[in-house]
């Protein structure tokens, strides 16, 4: 399978022609309601070069008071591919919440992947990102 390369460098993951972190979900929803959930143009905020969207008011307040607790690890690129240390674009229905940290990947058959051997990747990719992601 051919993965698509995101944005070598890039701290926050936006795409291509974009600066709207994870494709305008909401990254609070992932928390609050368990479910991936598109943000709005209503609500938004820059935070480390991108532009992040939200459901609602509360959930941008959430976002603005503790960015790091809700934004997804490895700057919301794919998890699965930064474990094996490639930056590569997400499916934001391809997620999972690991000890209180939200994980996105490219899309459900690598998520599958990724929840059969997650502590392994999960170790993996945190010692990948600092090489790869410029954090």
């Amino acid at each position: 399978m051919l993965l698509t390369p995101a944005i070598a460098g890039q701290k926050i993951y936006t795409g291509w022609f974009s600066d709207v972190a994870i494709q305008g979900y909401d990254p609070v929803a992932y928390f609050t309601l368990g479910q991936p959930t598109k943000g709005s143009p209503d609500h938004t905020l820059t935070w480390e070069g991108a532009t992040w969207r939200f459901a609602n008011a509360k959930h941008q307040a959430l976002f603005e008071a503790t960015p790091d607790r809700y934004a997804p690890q490895y700057g919301g690129h794919c998890a699965y591919a930064v474990a094996k240390g490639d930056l590569v674009k997400i499916d934001p229905d391809a997620w999972s919440i690991v000890d209180g940290k939200l994980y996105l990947n490219y899309n459900a058959s690598i998520q599958a992947k990724w929840e059969a051997r997650r502590p392994a990747f999960i170790e993996q990719a945190d010692a990948q990102w600092p090489k790869i992601g410029h954090d």
